[in-house]
């Protein structure tokens, strides 16, 4: 992503690379972007809320157009993965719903098996993007 102009292009990209996986995770240092493209993939697919990081909340629900929930972690400020396990992390993992997992490096015992993982990297200039998709 060279500008945020390329922003609804990289989300589109995305949910059609995660296809039926309902977890995707997104790493990236921060200001790399995690929540901007969530934001973006949210209002592609249809979500009439304000989309924010749930970084205090750890976790916010979302309504799609098609009525489906999104689930949207950040585990950023989590000290150990029971905080996640607290707030019932693994049962919206397994849900089958959409989870959109900002910052899954701070848990990394409670990830599923499979997921789709989406790299963040900002170039040295603040403004181009590196996103780089895998499929585990």
């Amino acid at each position: 992503m060279s500008s945020l102009a390329d922003l609804p292009a990289a989300a589109s990209v995305l949910i059609e690379a995660a296809g039926q996986e309902p977890i995707i995770l997104f790493e990236g240092s921060m200001g790399a972007g995690k929540t901007t493209l969530i934001k973006e993939i949210c209002s592609q697919l249809g979500v009439q809320e304000n989309v924010n990081s749930p970084t205090f909340a750890l976790v916010n629900e979302y309504e799609a157009a098609d009525g489906n929930l999104i689930y949207h972690f950040d585990f950023y400020r989590i000290n150990e993965e029971r905080e996640a396990l607290d707030i019932g992390a693994l049962e919206y993992f397994e849900s089958g719903r959409l989870c959109l997992i900002e910052w899954p490096s701070m848990i990394p015992n409670l990830l599923p098996e499979h997921y789709l993982l989406v790299e963040l990297q900002p170039a040295a200039d603040g403004e181009v993007r590196t996103m780089t998709i895998n499929q585990v």
